[in-house]
């Protein structure tokens, strides 16, 4: 059975390292999976005011429907200042509002988190986990996914090619499978 999976990629840059281990991923993923890209940019910050009202942002409406028709979702992340960027924590804040609608909720999901640096984004990526559990998403704990220098692993084009992150990120797609299959709700 094919599952719909939601990639939602802390980074605005066209040229991102999240951008490119996404697509890597995308490329790596079983036949199972449709994936796909969730725009997270043009949301407007999130404020309650708009919710009490009844009125909340277009972007916010479509954001919450699109995500409501995933089976999972897979995060992927650059690291700023030890955090997440403000672009993904203001998604999921979107997501998970007004009270009671929370679109996260019971969704499998998995972080990885991508750096230039030899710290592979170890802030963010735990950063992250901390409001998934919040959230009630259930989160893929092994293998971890922290993608240290990012810019050696492209070729000008944007293709994975580091041989061993290509068999490690098989290896986390192949794990993430498993995960999915066993954690998506049961629609009755």
């Amino acid at each position: 059975m094919v599952k719909k999976i939601g990639i939602l990629i802390g980074s605005l840059r066209n040229e991102s390292f999240s951008k490119k281990i996404a697509n890597a991923l995308k490329t790596l993923a079983p036949a199972s999976f449709e994936m796909e890209e969730v725009e997270i940019g043009n949301l407007s910050i999130y404020n309650q005011d708009f919710d009490d009202e009844g009125n909340p942002p277009s972007s916010w409406t479509e954001f919450r429907e699109r995500v409501e028709k995933f089976d999972a979702i897979l995060f992927i992340t650059p690291e700023y200042n030890r955090s997440v960027p403000a672009v993904l924590k203001n998604a999921l804040d979107v997501g998970s509002r007004p009270y009671g609608k929370n679109v996260w909720d019971g969704k499998p999901g998995a972080v990885v988190s991508v750096s230039p640096g030899g710290l592979s984004g170890f802030g963010a990526n735990h950063h992250l986990r901390q409001s998934l559990v919040f959230l009630n998403v259930p989160t893929m704990q092994q293998p971890e996914a922290y993608i240290g220098n990012a810019a050696t692993l492209f070729d000008v084009n944007g293709a994975l090619i580091n041989e061993s992150s290509r068999e490690f990120l098989q290896k986390f797609m192949d794990a993430f499978a498993v995960w999915v299959e066993t954690n998506v709700p049961k629609k009755f």
